[in-house]
């Protein structure tokens, strides 16, 4: 069954995290198939061997299925003689030459999404400190995740409601732009933040962009937000950002389109095509 591409670059860059922060010389891992309660191995880092490439672990076998199962991490110092663990998977294990291994669980809305796994070629014991940088890989995995499910459920949204400018339908597109333009900072992923943020763009351009002096990103971000009826502290709670840098980027808004209050602001944008 084929992996979601962007799903997957986001187990990848999580070993590369995995591997920085814990300096395990090994980690691999994959996303559970859709439908099925397995996991598909589709990254490796550090391998010398393809052995571990598109292993399907079955939830409950091994560690990774063990993982699974559980939904929280699992550790062991020698694979092939621990009593912890089922062996269905010692010979891909034993041709890498992997002795200690752990294995992490991204779990996404109480959902195991993946697997991530580090690992030693002797057998010692796997220390809490590298247990914990683990983990925190795999939560960067399950949020950019969830970010991703979000923003594809807001896109869905808007979708969904066409239609001319005002209505009830137009105002789901634009309560979604405001929450998408909210959510493009905090994804890590410069290439799912680009396509979010086109997103955003193809939800304003119904307006048609008309000349004049352009707006920087964070300016639209607070415009979105007061558009959709935040206060300047409800606004930077919602772009990480402090309420005094709200007020300089609406003022910076205001002052390129012309408006003296902020329902000028959000209106004079919805015409020159800076907001839906």
């Amino acid at each position: 069954m084929a992996v979601d591409a962007a799903d997957a670059a986001q187990i990848r860059s999580a070993l590369g995290r995995l591997r920085r922060t814990t300096g395990l010389p090994v980690a691999f891992g994959g996303l559970v198939e859709s439908g099925r309660r397995q996991v598909r191995i589709s990254e490796l880092s550090g391998t010398a061997t393809t052995a571990l490439s598109a292993l399907a672990v079955t939830a409950g076998n091994g560690l990774g299925g063990r993982a699974v199962a559980l939904s929280r991490p699992c550790a062991v110092t020698d694979y092939s003689v621990s009593r912890q663990i089922s062996h269905e998977y010692d010979l891909p294990v034993a041709a890498e030459g992997l002795r200690s291994v752990l294995a992490v669980p991204v779990v996404v809305r109480r959902r195991v999404r993946g697997v991530l796994y580090g690992a030693l070629r002797t057998a010692q014991p796997l220390g809490d400190r590298t247990l914990g940088a683990a983990v925190a890989a795999a939560r960067d995995a399950e949020q950019a995740l969830v970010l991703r499910e979000e923003a594809d459920e807001l896109l869905a949204t808007a979708a969904s409601a066409p239609g001319p400018a005002g209505g009830a339908a137009w105002e789901q597109v634009r309560e979604a732009h405001a929450a998408l333009r909210a959510l493009a900072p905090r994804i890590t992923d410069p290439a799912l933040r680009d396509e979010l943020l086109r997103a955003c763009g193809l939800l304003a351009a119904g307006n048609g962009p008309l000349p004049g002096p352009r707006p920087a990103p964070r300016e639209v971000d607070v415009l979105a937000c007061v558009a959709a009826g935040a206060t300047n502290g409800e606004a930077a709670e919602r772009l990480g950002v402090g309420v005094e840098t709200v007020k300089s980027y609406l003022r910076s808004a205001m002052r390129k389109l012309g408006a003296r209050t902020r329902t000028e602001a959000v209106a004079s944008a919805r015409r020159t095509g800076w907001l839906p």
